[in-house]
């Protein structure tokens, strides 16, 4: 699997930019730039073309994601516990959220999620992890175990000011 995701990466990252990951760096607030998923050739944005969200990594080990379509539909009845099939469908495909603390494998370039809680309840107990680069104040992983199922997605980030 890492093996596989290693292949991916020049498509990805240049060689420079895969030196010098270390855990320090990634800890901070960031906000989400894109998500796009290569299936099979065919590359597709699941949160659409401008989705939200942060993502933030304290030096005590914690880390929360949270991502969203910028479309999600609104609750006509303005009570989320009320949404009818179909708005629910919308918000549950339109959004992930995911929290617990995380590691960092320098070596090998990847960070490690420990899942606490969350959207997507199969991840709960889960080790995710993510191959990353940070360059500058833009930070890019891959995902190849997507909660939406097939595909390797590209997320990128860029630090919060």
């Amino acid at each position: 699997m890492i093996a596989r995701l290693l292949l991916l990466l020049p498509c990805c990252f240049s060689a420079a930019d895969a030196f010098g990951q270390t855990a320090k760096e990634l800890v901070g607030s960031w906000t989400l730039i894109s998500v796009t998923v290569n299936r099979d050739g065919e590359k597709v944005e699941p949160f659409g073309p401008n989705p939200k969200g942060t993502m933030m990594f304290d030096s005590g080990g914690r880390f929360s994601i949270i991502v969203t379509r910028s479309d999600l539909p609104k609750f006509a009845s303005n009570n989320r516990e009320m949404g009818t099939a179909e708005e629910n469908k919308g918000v549950v495909q339109g959004s992930i959220a995911y929290f617990g603390t995380y590691n960092v494998n320098e070596d090998d370039h990847m960070f490690i999620v420990h899942v606490g809680g969350g959207t997507y309840p199969n991840w709960v107990g889960t080790d995710q992890k993510r191959i990353f680069v940070i360059t500058g104040d833009e930070l890019k992983y891959t995902n190849s175990s997507r909660s939406a199922g097939a595909g390797v997605a590209l997320v990128v980030w860029k630090r919060a000011k």
